[in-house]
């Protein structure tokens, strides 16, 4: 087992058999990706049925306005990297900036919904709503970047999450990445999510 996995385990998952099982590439492989200083940083946007379904089950997040995106860093440096800091931008064909909402807060997350609205003048057939909310499932946080370090030769991998819809040619901005032995700070990384071969 890699180091990378032990830094960025996956919670068990419930058995679902109709869910394929999920694999992440190198990060080369992705037609998405840059590569500066051997730090490769690649990321693929999880915008279709069926890409979610392999990851996130029944779950689908675009119904909920929030565009999962798969970024995979891979270190051939020489030395090891900090990414406690890493910031992940989607960045929207007319320049403007969507931040990425922290895992943990995706699950407060519900999209529009009508209200119970009780329209006699008393409360009385009125129910308040127990449904849970769909976007608190164990695959938002059990697949979420956890990562905190890269060791040489190695690599790491899980979602961002956005408040968003996919564009075609938007951007994802990167920065935050950092030599672990002297807190130099590498070049951001920029680069279109869409196949540059469609």
């Amino acid at each position: 087992m890699s180091i990378a996995a032990v830094l960025a385990p996956n919670k068990a998952a419930p058995a679902d058999k109709d869910q394929a099982k999920f694999t992440v590439g190198p990060a080369a492989g992705y037609p998405a990706h840059q590569t500066s200083e051997k730090v490769t940083v690649a990321a693929e946007a999880y915008d279709t049925a069926d890409k979610t379904r392999t990851v996130f089950g029944k779950l689908k997040p675009d119904q909920y306005g929030i565009l999962p995106i798969l970024v995979v860093i891979q270190n051939d440096s020489g030395q090891s990297l900090r990414i406690d800091r890493i910031r992940v931008d989607y960045v929207a064909p007319n320049g403007s900036h969507v931040d990425a909402t922290p895992a943990r807060d995706v699950r407060y997350l519900s999209g529009t919904r009508k209200p119970n609205v009780v329209t006699g003048p008393l409360p009385t057939g009125g129910r308040i709503s127990r449904r849970k909310n769909p976007l608190d499932a164990w695959e938002i946080e059990g697949r979420a970047f956890s990562a905190k370090m890269i060791p040489p030769g190695e690599s790491a991998s899980g979602f961002f999450y956005f408040q968003t819809g996919h564009r075609a040619a938007a951007k994802l901005y990167v920065t935050g990445i950092t030599e672990a032995s002297s807190g130099r700070e590498l070049l951001y990384f920029e680069f279109p999510l869409t196949d540059p071969s469609r």
